[in-house]
């Protein structure tokens, strides 16, 4: 699969068969994927594409996350009694499927399943706008609801997917053909530019919005009056693409009114909920609430010093007095983070270095030797901050704060990089380096915000925190 689902940024050059049996295990070959490593990109705010964060947080999730978040459901019928699943039994499903439920390793469905999949699976059918981050079971959830509603005697287009890039449709169509290989009559096409044909005889079509578009209008592939679900999926990245937003409304114009619309992002920040609400009339809606409780097991200290060698010099001994079973290091430039992991090299620690320059696959066997505990010592960009779980993972350590391209404190990702510890119910250790008056400041402000206290750390005075650390 590593060369298949290849890299979101730049132009790719590829070649696919454009018709694929579900049961085909062959569904990622004959992929051929050009890459810009785009080197030359200077990134003193580097802001990761978020389609491309999106594929590596399905590239390196082989189980599903274990979310403590509450799930809140607005039906949109209040007066409708609302179910909840806590068997794959309880929904019904064609055997075959529910046999490919199980070959997929789900026991039970996950949280958001448990609420989403009822209303999926009505009967009629209802729209859907639900708040789901990777790792949730979310995929899964909507395959098998167009999954139970195809025909497989009918020979065209029944079910209609929206991904925001080729790599990420590939992602889709990979658990399409898992959970419907006991279903070997069911096909599907990529509808993505390049992708050359003369007609398309499949129940499935996942694609982009723009190639979907002219599959459905100008080529004639797709009759639109005959879709059944409508998926669109990774909202947030969709609408962070030009012309993606318009082509998807545009699509959904034409489909009939008895449709069933799903609609999926990681985020609900307004852009989103104006988008979803133009896309999906009458909806019942799924939110997760925030989380923020994993700040309570993590004790949060800062280091002063002057300059970077000095920077450097306290985490040597950070290292040299407390015992670390893994660690993650947040810089934040590329430079940084180079400079610092072949130090850390020439300290004699084992090293991962993770960038945005490097292809989406190359991170996620990086995370995934890390994962391992082949390298203890992680050094990355923002990159990594979002949705890596590694249970080994003890100390989280800013080598440089979080700051947005204004330079004022970044809160959430601040959040996201030392959630990476105290997790699974152990207790973590953050601390953060402060090299400036600036930097001080930074860090206040980050203190008032969550209305946690960050003690200052002496770095030659740690029998206090090695308790903390193990």
């Amino acid at each position: 699969m590593a060369g298949a689902a290849g890299r979101v940024r730049g132009r790719a050059l590829r070649r696919f068969p454009i018709t694929l049996p579900v049961g085909d295990v062959s569904i990622c070959e004959g992929a051929v994927v050009k890459t810009n490593t785009n080197a030359e990109k200077t990134d003193e705010e580097e802001k990761e594409d978020r389609a491309a964060q999106s594929l590596l947080n399905k590239l390196i999730r082989s189980n599903l996350v274990d979310n403590t978040n509450q799930v809140e459901v607005l039906q949109r019928d209040p007066n409708s009694p609302l179910y909840s699943v806590k068997s794959f039994e309880e929904l019904r499903l064609k055997p075959q499927l529910l046999q490919g439920v199980y070959a997929m390793g789900f026991n039970r469905p996950s949280k958001i399943q448990e609420n989403a999949l009822p209303l999926m699976l009505a009967e009629p059918p209802q729209n859907l706008i639900a708040q789901s981050q990777s790792g949730t079971g979310k995929t899964a959830a909507f395959v098998l609801a167009m999954l139970s509603q195809v025909e497989p005697a009918n020979k065209y287009p029944q079910c209609l997917c929206l991904s925001p890039t080729y790599e990420l449709a590939l992602q889709t169509g990979k658990v399409i053909e898992q959970m419907g290989k006991f279903y070997p009559e069911l096909k599907l096409a990529y509808a993505v530019r390049g992708n050359k044909c003369e007609y398309v005889n499949v129940q499935i079509v996942i694609g982009t919005p723009g190639t979907v578009l002219d599959w459905c209008s100008k080529l004639k592939f797709i009759d639109p009056k005959k879709i059944k679900v409508f998926v669109l999926d990774e909202a947030d990245v969709m609408i962070a693409t030009q012309g993606h937003q318009d082509q998807s409304i545009r699509i959904q114009r034409m489909l009939p009114r008895n449709c069933q619309m799903l609609l999926f992002s990681a985020t609900f920040e307004d852009s989103v909920w104006k988008f979803a609400q133009k896309v999906v009339p009458d909806p019942n809606i799924i939110k997760l609430k925030r989380e923020e409780e994993t700040l309570d097991t993590i004790k949060q200290y800062y280091v002063l010093c002057s300059s970077r060698d000095e920077k450097f010099q306290a985490l040597c001994n950070l290292y040299g007095a407390i015992t670390i079973a893994q660690a993650m290091i947040f810089c934040h430039t590329r430079k940084t983070a180079s400079w610092l992991a072949a130090e850390l090299s020439k300290e004699g620690h084992q090293v991962a270095l993770l960038s945005g320059e490097m292809m989406v696959e190359q991170r996620a066997a990086v995370i995934e030797r890390f994962r391992e505990g082949k390298e203890k010592v992680l050094v990355t960009t923002n990159v990594c901050a979002r949705g890596i779980d590694v249970e080994q993972v003890s100390v989280v350590i800013n080598f440089d704060l979080p700051v947005d391209k204004d330079g004022n404190p970044d809160n959430e990702t601040y959040l996201h990089r030392i959630g990476r510890t105290g997790r699974f119910g152990k207790r973590g250790l953050a601390v953060n380096m402060v090299d400036s008056k600036h930097s001080m400041n930074i860090l206040n402000r980050i203190q008032e915000h969550f209305n946690k206290k960050i003690e200052r750390l002496d770095t030659d005075d740690l029998d206090e925190i090695e308790k903390i650390a193990n």
